[in-house]
């Protein structure tokens, strides 16, 4: 008897034509800790630290609405030395900032609520965030290695490992933080090109799910305008006006010269049907898609 084909929701979605567009999730401040043992499920609450160690980051991230994420360099496992942690902050001026420093017990990850707290350095390079968590979802890991391969042996010091960043069905896929973008449906060659691209101000709209200071719509809006009029710096355009009739937004984009000063692009939501959306579970369930009805310049 032939043995069922094993399911991958990547490879489901890519088949349907999911949209990746406007699925950014929203947050502008990441804690990453690194952790080079096996990562749970779970990630950062599955671990095994010491309960006030873990509760007192936990409360502090969750107060500075921070995602925290495990990471660990590639193909690294008997690295030596204190582990890292880093705090990572995007802000819309541009001034992103970062702070990081390491730990060998529970307790030293108490410094990560200081930082929290502080603003941070400026003119660090950005971090280059690969899921490959294959215990949380199959796919992270099948399509997220190959990935973190390619980047890593170009950019060993920007690339990291790290746990779920959301939209399993999207991978293989990368966070470029504090600059706060999203990338997804990502191959090795394709990684490697989006990054070279990302780390050049010059981001471009084939591989983007969005801006993470950007609500969903808002995404979608700045995804329209870099696919009709070309790759654009992460700060080329501000979104300056939303408004919304129901599953209908109007967004207003201000571009930066030589891109359109003003934009008004109308985005409508619609439900997906539903299907299984995860490698984990074989539940169904429906998503939203963002479509671009209209865009004018203003």
């Amino acid at each position: 008897m032939t043995p069922p084909e094993r399911f991958l929701c990547s490879d489901a979605a890519r088949l349907r034509g999911d949209s990746f567009v406007g699925t950014a999730p929203h947050g502008s401040v990441w804690v990453l800790i690194e952790y080079r043992g096996a990562w749970p499920a779970n990630g950062f609450d599955g671990l095994r630290l010491a309960p006030e160690a873990k509760e007192v980051v936990f409360t502090a991230a969750q107060a500075a609405r921070a995602r925290v994420l495990l990471v660990k360099r590639h193909g690294r496992a008997t690295r030596e030395g204190p582990a890292h942690w880093a705090v990572l902050r995007y802000e819309s001026s541009g001034a992103h900032r970062q702070q990081w420093g390491t730990w060998r017990c529970d307790e030293d990850l108490a410094e990560i609520v200081e930082a929290l707290g502080a603003p941070g350095e400026l003119g660090c390079p950005p971090v280059v965030l690969v899921c490959t968590h294959g215990r949380h979802d199959t796919c992270c890991a099948v399509r997220g290695r190959p990935v973190v391969r390619a980047l890593s042996e170009r950019w060993p010091n920007l690339v990291w490992e790290c746990t779920h960043v959301g939209g399993d069905r999207f991978a293989a896929n990368v966070v470029i933080a504090p600059d706060g973008v999203y990338y997804g449906n990502l191959d090795a060659d394709s990684s490697v090109a989006t990054v070279e691209e990302h780390l050049t101000d010059r981001i471009h709209a084939a591989h983007l799910r969005g801006y993470t200071d950007l609500f969903p719509p808002q995404q979608a809006a700045v995804a329209a305008a870099l696919r009709r009029f070309g790759p654009a710096g992460r700060h080329d355009y501000a979104v300056t006006g939303t408004s919304r009739d129901r599953d209908c937004w109007r967004i207003h984009i201000t571009g930066r010269p030589p891109h359109p000063m003003a934009l008004d692009v109308e985005v409508r939501a619609s439900r997906t049907p539903p299907h299984q959306l995860t490698c984990r579970g074989p539940m169904t369930s429906s998503a939203i898609a963002y479509d671009v009805t209209s865009m004018r310049i203003g």
